[in-house]
């Protein structure tokens, strides 16, 4: 792969998982149930993609694996909250909720990794409070829209979670295997809370779920960790800090959900946060990807 076909693969998989929050609002079904449709089309989709990817990293040792299975409950329950979010409060609001995770990943690393925060990280992460501040102008609990962006914020902290889970537990892990231990895990846990409202789903929603899956999931994870044998991380990480946008313009256009001039701004410094923080620091090892798009970490798979 050239460097220029790279750029447009990673290009391409931020706009996949920038059309998650699209996919999502768009299929009638609950949270619980676009969370297994995801996983359950994800799954399909990576076994196509092992096949045209060579593996390259050894089977996961017992400890990986359940390292593995606990990054699955976390993947799941950052979905599960982030379509709640968008179904509550909306594709905007719910993504850039989400989009504080870089904040919540400075702060956790330096707590669980022992790794010394700089003074200029808690800037960032103070950058990105007052964006979230901005994104909603009144805090009320009985307001859809506060109500969305902690359920946003949510998704974010187990992203964050995950991510440092990855680091810790997947050096020399092949990123597709993990990425199948994970979504399968998913899958597994929510079947048996799901198969019977498998005859009721929507045929529409049946097309959503295989979008999700499929393209902002197996496709974009997949383009994901080709790019990265010719990117820089860092570059990768910056370009994912678009992902925002992709979900705001597009629900804009399809849901005419106007944003907010406060909604604009306070977005406006989350992402910049994100791209100066993804520029300070550079990841010590590689991460089996995990959301999208999804920074310290660069997100392979996300919403």
């Amino acid at each position: 792969m050239t460097h220029r076909n790279a750029l447009l693969a990673i290009h391409f998989g931020a706009l996949m998982f920038g059309l998650s929050g699209v996919f999502g609002k768009l299929a009638e079904s609950t949270p619980l149930i676009i969370t297994m449709g995801r996983a359950g089309f994800a799954v399909a989709a990576l076994l196509l993609a092992a096949q045209f990817f060579r593996r390259n990293g050894a089977h996961p040792s017992i400890r990986q694996r359940a390292g593995l299975l606990l990054g699955g409950l976390l993947l799941g329950g950052h979905w599960l909250t982030f379509f709640i979010a968008v179904k509550t409060a909306g594709v905007g609001i719910a993504t850039l909720g989400f989009a504080s995770f870089p904040a919540f990943t400075v702060l956790l690393e330096g707590l669980l990794f022992r790794e010394r925060t700089r003074p200029i990280e808690f800037g960032m992460v103070a950058l990105v409070c007052v964006g979230l501040l901005l994104v909603t102008p009144q805090f009320d609990l009985a307001s859809e829209s506060t109500l969305g962006l902690l359920y946003g914020i949510s998704s974010g902290l187990m992203f964050a979670l995950l991510s440092l889970l990855n680091r810790a537990i997947t050096r020399g892990v092949d990123p597709v295997q993990a990425a199948l231990w994970q979504n399968g895990t998913i899958l597994l846990c929510l079947l048996p809370f799901t198969w019977t409202s498998l005859p009721s789903i929507p045929p529409l929603d049946w097309l959503w779920l295989a979008l999700l899956g499929v393209f902002c999931t197996g496709l974009a994870h997949s383009l994901f960790v080709a790019s990265l044998k010719v990117l820089k991380a860092r570059t990768t990480s910056v370009i994912f800090a678009l992902e925002p946008v992709y979900g705001i313009a597009f629900a804009w256009w399809l849901f005419n959900e106007q944003p907010t001039l406060g909604m604009l701004f306070g977005g406006a410094l989350i992402i910049l946060a994100s791209v100066i923080t993804s520029r300070l620091k550079v990841p010590a090892v590689s991460i089996a990807p995990t959301t999208i798009p999804d920074a310290p970490h660069p997100p392979g798979q996300s919403r």
